[in-house]
């Protein structure tokens, strides 16, 4: 089925071109500011000094030495958090093609055209956050090396996909259900900003300003819907690997002992600082993954003519 007139539809090429490289641009940029937000969530000690809740054993080194301290797991972090950005922002689009081609006239009954192509969007987001699960190891390693690097006990990544195994999907329920509400604000914030403040049948023809603006509106709705399950998720993960905790667990010690207002530890730095780092993200892959695309459109085809010729050119060089 040919996508709704008015729409183009990006290529897959486009797509992964665009993702990774707003992936790779975020981590470079942001890692330092996620190790700091991950470990004020992480933290349960109230009376701990700041310097050390943020630096750990780094806390009365030079100042060069505890910020080269807030880059542990890298590696981790590369592979998760470019595998995650080529899956969350290029593979949504998938889903709402999907939609899309299956459900758009039950979304359009419900909603009305409008609404229904933006529901559809977030939808779309939703199932994609859900998705990311399989990426759960990537994402456990980077979190327990920011915060818990003792857990690893000097062993490499082999050997803990080897002893380890199912422990690394440890939490997925939970980030599951946290990944579905926060992607379903992100695209689904997103999608109403174009559609209702900038009037656009297209969503691809975005300009730059306007996807920054409506990834401000995103991403803000995303991580405080997504605070409290977040809290929650961290800290299973960050728990040592032997320590089979369950999320129930984690909650009712939370009310307990630090009350209702743990499940939004480490939001203000999440949404001023970390906050920064999706609507950077975001933004790059909208405008790149277009921009990919016409890069692509713009190329001219091979002829008959100039295919024969570089047949020639290579038969030469294997003479």
């Amino acid at each position: 089925m040919a996508p709704p007139p008015g729409m183009k539809k990006e290529s897959a090429q486009a797509r992964l071109l665009g993702s990774a490289s707003s992936g790779i641009a975020e981590l470079l940029v942001f890692h330092p500011v996620d190790t700091v937000a991950k470990r004020l969530m992480s933290n349960k000690d109230r009376t701990k000094p700041m310097m050390q809740v943020l630096f750990k054993e780094k806390a009365s080194a030079s100042a060069t030495t505890r910020f080269l301290s807030l880059f542990p797991g890298l590696g981790y972090a590369a592979g998760y958090k470019v595998l995650q950005r080529v899956y969350k922002f290029g593979g949504q689009p998938f889903f709402n093609d999907f939609l899309t081609n299956r459900f758009k006239k039950q979304f359009d009954n419900a909603f009305g055209e409008r609404t229904g192509k933006s529901m559809m969007s977030a939808t779309a987001g939703s199932l994609t956050g859900i998705g990311e699960i399989v990426l759960l190891p990537l994402d456990v390693l980077k979190i327990k090396r920011q915060t818990n690097p003792e857990s690893f006990r000097s062993r490499g990544f082999l050997r803990i996909l080897a002893e380890e195994n199912v422990n690394l999907y440890r939490g997925w329920g939970w980030t599951a259900a946290r990944n579905a509400p926060g992607s379903f604000a992100l695209f689904g914030g997103s999608a109403f900003t174009k559609e209702y403040m900038f009037g656009l049948s297209n969503y691809s023809d975005a300009t730059w300003t306007q996807n920054f603006v409506e990834s401000i509106g995103g991403s803000v709705a995303s991580i405080t819907v997504a605070a409290p399950l977040d809290v929650v998720k961290t800290r299973i993960q960050n728990a040592n690997f032997e320590n089979k905790v369950g999320g129930v667990t984690i909650i009712r010690d939370m009310v307990r002992n630090e009350g209702f207002t743990a499940f939004f530890k480490g939001l203000t730095p999440k949404v001023l600082v970390v906050g920064p780092k999706l609507v950077f993200s975001f933004t790059l892959a909208q405008s790149l993954i277009p921009w990919f695309g016409k890069v692509r459109r713009r190329r001219p085809p091979l002829t008959t003519n100039h295919a024969v010729r570089l047949s020639g050119q290579k038969s030469c060089i294997a003479c």
